[in-house]
């Protein structure tokens, strides 16, 4: 409906004409109000910065002067580069390398302290949260019992082998629990 040019009616009003689909039905004319500009020729919002970079974009010499290269000329200009980049790299490499060395040499590593640092690990667990090992101890002990009730009943006739080693744990889980009972005060 763009294509169309508006037409003015004798009442002044601007109408775009009727016009027929390609299915051969009819459109209705319709009124045009002042200052109306189809969609289809809005131009397109463009940023500050949008425009900035088309604005930049276009090259533009002092003087007008277009600069032509010399065939051949940058090609060796090029090699130049890669060949001077290619060394700086490899010097760099070499100062990384030596770097990572030193650091690696001057680093020492021995069994006690990774074994330190383990029983510090589980002191702290210990020692931070007493009550929470409390009622895991007494969560297993719970579990072992019903174990032990399974067997008696025989809803249970083979147990897992898991489950023995579970079975075989109760004397070490009850010493566990009376040692923080005895820490924990209530």
């Amino acid at each position: 409906m763009s294509g169309y040019s508006n037409v003015i009616n004798e009442n002044g009003e601007q109408f775009i004409p009727a016009s027929q689909r390609p299915d051969g039905t009819w459109r209705k004319a319709r009124r045009v109000k002042d200052g109306y500009v189809p969609q289809e020729e809005v131009p397109l919002y463009e940023s500050k910065g949008k425009q900035f970079m088309t604005r930049k974009q276009q090259p533009s010499t002092p003087g007008k002067i277009v600069h032509h290269p010399i065939p051949g000329l940058c090609i060796e200009q090029e090699e130049k580069q890669k060949k001077i980049s290619k060394k700086k790299n490899k010097k760099n490499v070499e100062i990384i390398n030596q770097d990572i060395n030193n650091h690696f040499e001057n680093m020492t590593i021995t069994e006690n302290s990774r074994i330190q640092d383990n029983n510090q690990h589980s002191l702290n667990k210990e020692t931070t949260d007493p009550i929470k090992k409390l009622k895991n101890l007494r969560k297993r002990l719970r579990e072992i019992e019903g174990l032990e009730e399974k067997l008696k009943n025989g809803s249970l006739i083979k147990p897992e082998p898991e489950q023995m080693v579970k079975l075989k744990r109760k004397s070490e889980l009850l010493e566990q629990i009376s040692k923080l009972e005895k820490e924990v005060p209530h």
